[in-house]
């Protein structure tokens, strides 16, 4: 499991009287949060008003406004303004976390290294579970997120979810399930280029195909494309080949093996946008891995502020490596993390010292930018790892020490 770990922990202000509240939270989903108030003190909706503040990092764990609710109770026992402030502790201990996931995936290939067989099963508590003990599937929606999408060429493509009871509750967290399904796939593809002995790059390139839209009518899966009509967003593989070609360009990436650099590579579609990443590592003598460059490149369509889209593409990408290193473990009926001392997140060392972001200019509809550049992250890692090191990472955590792993 993980933590969206927002800098500012969860804060609420509320007034209350007999018939209204209005509230002072930092909120994802304001509108959540004024049905969930009123319910709570059973008044009307119209007569309660939600003031959005700054959010100080939100990552998914402010759309349930748990927070705000509770300050809203207190302030109707007190009879007076009431101001809850959660610690980090309290946050870390009693969010809603990032579900757990278990991904299998086997292929076959010809006699010629092309992929002729892909099968992938995902298995993970789903968010509803939080609401329904009994949910214990991923549910549609959520397999659209990186599963159903899955871009390869490939003649015999079988996509399975499985089950998993959920022990502890579950919530969104920045790209939600696009996390695990693209670290499975795109570490599973570099393994698969280091056995057949072909580049990372040509391999994956191969992998996807001929530029095409996917076509979603010739299989038996319904895909939801994040609520948008796909003739608005197809599924297109040539913008998918096209940030992968643009980020191992600005990395150098075919002349890496005589510079002496380690990089991974990873590519993944998400919210109507294609991101690539590259990672360069560096591991000392001590197994104490850096991060000296990363590269990134984006197509989110049509894009109206690109420096938002550069910090977004930075900031994700770090993210990302949070979500590798960071982990939320539970012991007898307990969350044993509290802090950032037990709770790992990306510091310094472990922050690239240059990030290089590339946006591909495309007269496509516009995607999203705040969670595509955050799932190719921890893939690109592990590989740049292996690469380094000749170890490979099927299971995250990665540890800060890969000596010790």
């Amino acid at each position: 499991h993980l933590a969206q770990a927002p800098m500012e922990p969860p804060a609420a202000t509320a007034v209350v009287t007999d018939d209204s509240a209005e509230i002072w939270a930092c909120v994802q989903s304001p509108q959540t949060a004024r049905q969930q108030v009123a319910g709570a003190l059973k008044i009307p909706v119209e007569n309660v008003t939600i003031n959005v503040t700054l959010l100080g990092g939100g990552f998914g764990r402010k759309a349930k406004p748990d927070f705000a609710v509770e300050a809203a109770l207190l302030a109707k026992q007190a009879g007076r303004p009431v101001k809850v402030v959660w610690r980090r502790e309290d946050d870390i201990k009693h969010g809603y976390y990032h579900s757990v996931s278990g991904q299998r995936l086997s292929a076959t290939l010809d006699d010629n290294n092309h992929v002729t067989g892909w099968y992938h099963k995902t298995v993970f508590p789903p968010i509803s579970s939080t609401f329904n003990p009994a949910a214990n599937k991923p549910s549609d929606g959520e397999l659209d997120l990186g599963h159903l999408d899955t871009p390869f060429d490939v003649p015999n493509l079988q996509l399975e979810r499985g089950e998993a009871n959920a022990h502890v509750r579950i919530g969104w967290m920045r790209s939600v399930a696009n996390v695990y399904h693209a670290f499975a796939k795109e570490s599973f593809v570099a393994e698969l280029a280091h056995q057949t002995q072909v580049d990372h790059k040509d391999f994956l390139l191969q992998l996807i195909g001929k530029d095409r839209h996917v076509d979603f009518a010739a299989s038996n899966a319904k895909y939801g494309n994040y609520g948008d009509d796909l003739n608005d967003y197809p599924v297109d593989t040539a913008r998918l080949k096209n940030v992968i070609n643009k980020v191992t360009a600005m990395a150098d990436w075919d002349k890496r093996e005589q510079q002496g650099r380690y990089l991974g590579l990873a590519a993944h579609r998400s919210f109507l946008s294609y991101t690539a990443a590259v990672i360069e590592v560096k591991v000392n003598s001590r197994g104490e891995w850096t991060i000296p460059k990363a590269y990134i490149a984006i197509d989110a369509g049509t894009v109206v502020n690109p420096d938002h889209v550069k910090a977004q593409c930075e900031g994700g990408l770090i993210y990302g490596i949070s979500c590798a290193i960071g982990q939320i473990t539970a012991l007898n009926g307990e969350i044993t993390q509290s802090n950032f001392h037990d709770y790992l997140v990306a510091r310094m060392p472990q922050t690239p010292v240059t990030i290089d972001v590339e946006i591909v200019e495309t007269e496509a509809l516009p995607g999203g930018v705040g969670e595509p550049p955050t799932p190719p992250a921890a893939p690109a890692l592990a590989n740049a790892l292996f690469a380094a090191t000749g170890q490979r990472f099927r299971n995250l955590p990665i540890p800060l020490n890969i000596k010790t792993a």
